[in-house]
């Protein structure tokens, strides 16, 4: 039950020469109640997928399967699937009670089962209360679960979520994050969640598919993916701040970074994996700064870099300085004495934490 199957699928809107692509050739496995974040930028194609495995969208080619039955043609009334959309959509003139069991009354479900369904989604969003209030009398993430109290009581076998906590603060987001984790762990449906959010991506998901212009970038946990990014994209798009990325040229143990008439040589603490173009990254949090001349900690490897400026974050510290022909950010501790602005420190590393992806392709080497 719930498993949900996509191949290679597809979607262009138009037809012929002029036909614009969106979506290129997705492949997915989702495994009965696991809880899948796809996650991106803006325009790569999340909300499409999302709504063609609603029946929202046609799928210009492939196939989606929902426990093994292929939906591309069935209409998304029959595909037993809820959905959660970003402006909550609710009934204003309906009370809270109304707008939970208005898909059953539909359905012609007994009166008596609509309501030992909504007081048990109210007891587990914590709704009791407001049963009886209209939208309008409620809060922005109260709203919110009412509009995901609608999609419990229908017990589907998916549950979709398209953006759902975009028009909440930050405190309600982390609230309501909290809430929707509960959630699947008390119902265990299968759940497809849409965000730009990397924090909710990496904080909801079992695995994350990234998404980017259209194609799938890597498919994880948030662990694989924070820890083995398989693309430049993935690296820079996931983590913040993101991953320092510097494109340059290998050669053993050194790293010649920047253009013919402003070119430094960077000590490497072990032989880049090929020679040539590549592009090394270093995220912010794996880096620390010494002394300027100073070669680090137990002789480690010092990258010589100029500090530009600093930024407060409560319990760190980012470090924003010139290295090579671009900014790179190193994050410390706040309660070390940090650098000044215009200060020569250099930046040191562990060679486990170096990434190395191919300058053409920009996969992992």
């Amino acid at each position: 039950m719930g498993a949900i199957s996509i191949r290679n699928v597809i979607k262009r809107y138009g037809s012929g020469p002029k036909a614009n692509a969106v979506i290129h050739g997705v492949n997915a496995e989702i495994a009965d109640g696991e809880f899948i974040v796809i996650v991106g930028p803006s325009g790569c194609g999340k909300s499409t997928l999302l709504r063609m495995v609603a029946g929202l969208e046609e799928v210009s080619g492939g196939e989606i399967a929902i426990s093994g039955r292929v939906v591309n043609d069935v209409e998304p009334s029959e595909r037993d699937i809820a959905m959660v959309f970003q402006n909550y959509a609710l009934y204003p003139h309906m009370s809270v009670f109304d707008n939970m069991a208005y898909g059953l009354k539909i359905s012609k479900v007994p009166l008596a089962e609509i309501t030992k369904r909504v007081d048990k989604a109210a007891k587990i969003l914590e709704l009791g209360p407001y049963l009886q209030r209209k939208p309008r009398e409620l809060s922005g993430g109260q709203r919110q679960r009412v509009a995901m109290g609608r999609a419990i009581v229908r017990q589907p076998q998916v549950f979709l979520f398209d953006e759902p906590l975009s028009n909440l603060d930050a405190k309600l987001r982390a609230q309501t994050r909290l809430e929707i984790q509960k959630l699947h762990a008390e119902l265990g449906v299968t759940s497809l969640f849409v965000t730009h959010d990397q924090v909710e991506a990496m904080t909801l998901a079992q695995r994350m598919i990234v998404m980017n212009a259209g194609r799938m970038e890597q498919v994880g946990t948030p662990e694989e993916v924070y820890h083995r990014p398989a693309t430049t994209f993935v690296a820079s798009f996931i983590g913040s701040p993101p991953m320092n990325l510097i494109k340059g040229v290998a050669d053993g143990s050194r790293f010649t970074v920047g253009t013919q008439t402003q070119q430094q040589t960077l000590a490497l603490p072990v032989a880049a994996p090929r020679s040539g173009e590549l592009i090394l990254g270093l995220r912010p949090e794996h880096a620390t700064l010494g002394l300027d001349g100073s070669s680090g900690h137990g002789g480690r490897i010092g990258w010589p870099m100029k500090v530009e400026a600093l930024e407060m974050l409560g319990a760190e510290r980012l470090v924003y300085g010139q290295l090579g022909p671009g900014l790179f950010t190193v994050r410390i501790d706040a309660t070390l004495t940090p650098p000044r602005p215009g200060d020569s420190v250099t930046v040191q590393m562990q060679p486990e934490h170096l990434h190395w992806y191919d300058a053409t392709s920009t996969q992992r080497v």
